[in-house]
């Protein structure tokens, strides 16, 4: 049975996916991408996935302007080529 415990916490859950294609990231650098989110605004939380191995990536992403969710990924080690990819985005809009 599914627990219901943050039901009253967020206003609205909104999910939309994108393809993209980050381009070669070099150890202590990032890349990042910008996806428009309807609806998404500013302080709203984000969590994000996508289907391929980080390898030695790490990956944020933020509400960086009204409707626009932008994605990080960053190096901590080697160069890594990221492969295109979906990446799923769950934008949370607190009720506080």
């Amino acid at each position: 049975m599914a627990r219901k415990q943050f039901q009253d916490v967020f206003e609205d859950v909104i999910t939309q996916s994108a393809t993209i294609n980050f381009g070669s990231t070099a150890d202590g650098n990032e890349e990042a991408s910008d996806v428009t989110v309807a609806g998404a605004a500013l302080g709203d939380f984000v969590l994000v996935s996508c289907a391929l191995d980080l390898a030695d990536l790490q990956m944020s992403a933020s509400v960086t302007a009204a409707n626009t969710v932008t994605i990080v990924v960053s190096s901590s080690g080697d160069t890594v080529d990221l492969a295109s990819t979906t990446f799923k985005i769950v934008v949370l809009s607190p009720n506080f």
